[in-house]
């Protein structure tokens, strides 16, 4: 979840780049900069596990030894410990707002810039081009939120197995599968194939 988010944030500071400052773009994205970003993905990509690896280690199980679900979900295996897993959860609930919360500020923030800069834009042509260049992004960040506030931040109590299979299917299968689908369709020669293998109705 962290690694999405932070690819997310990543991905509207580039499109703040591209759009408020499009003459200094190849001059603040330049290779040393992308190479530290990608480092970051896979530093927290690793990092990021290691923490739920070891709250989730310090818990004694009792119960079932099957988890109901998809892959080894942490919310599904606090709901087969038999110890208190309050602390656990609070520091989980915690840990996750913060990463959810900061990124959503910076996504935020980088698009009311966006947005400003394009109002500025005269042209209806260039603005209508600007607008479509955030619009797949944008229709990204809004399904993957939508799915993490829904599913992550909810009390182990209220946690439904059968409710939250429905919701990681979406996030671990759909949204990946939904992307390069999003990301193409504002591309002049995608949407020309389209329309060439579309049926003609007349």
């Amino acid at each position: 979840m962290a690694v999405e988010m932070y690819l997310l944030t990543i991905m509207s500071f580039d499109r703040y780049v591209a759009i408020c400052k499009p003459l200094q773009y190849t001059l603040i994205m330049n290779k040393y900069v992308c190479l530290r970003m990608a480092s970051g993905a896979w530093i927290l990509g690793f990092l990021a596990p290691l923490l739920y690896i070891i709250f989730v280690s310090r818990l004694s199980f009792c119960k079932a030894r099957e988890i109901n679900h998809f892959f080894c979900e942490v919310i599904a295996l606090l709901k087969l410990s038999c110890t208190s897993t309050r602390t656990i959860e609070t520091m989980t609930f915690i840990l996750d707002a913060i990463v959810v919360t900061f990124s959503w500020i910076l996504i935020i923030t980088s698009y009311i810039k966006i947005i400003s800069a394009i109002l500025k834009i005269k042209s209806n042509t260039q603005r209508s081009k600007a607008f479509s260049t955030c619009a797949s992004h944008l229709t990204v960040v809004i399904l993957f939120y939508g799915v993490i506030i829904f599913v992550f931040f909810k009390p182990v109590s209220m946690y439904s197995v059968s409710e939250s299979k429905k919701f990681f299917l979406f996030y671990t299968g759909m949204a990946p599968f939904c992307n390069p689908i999003i990301y193409t369709l504002k591309n002049k020669e995608f949407k020309d194939a389209l329309k060439r293998r579309m049926p003609k109705w007349s």
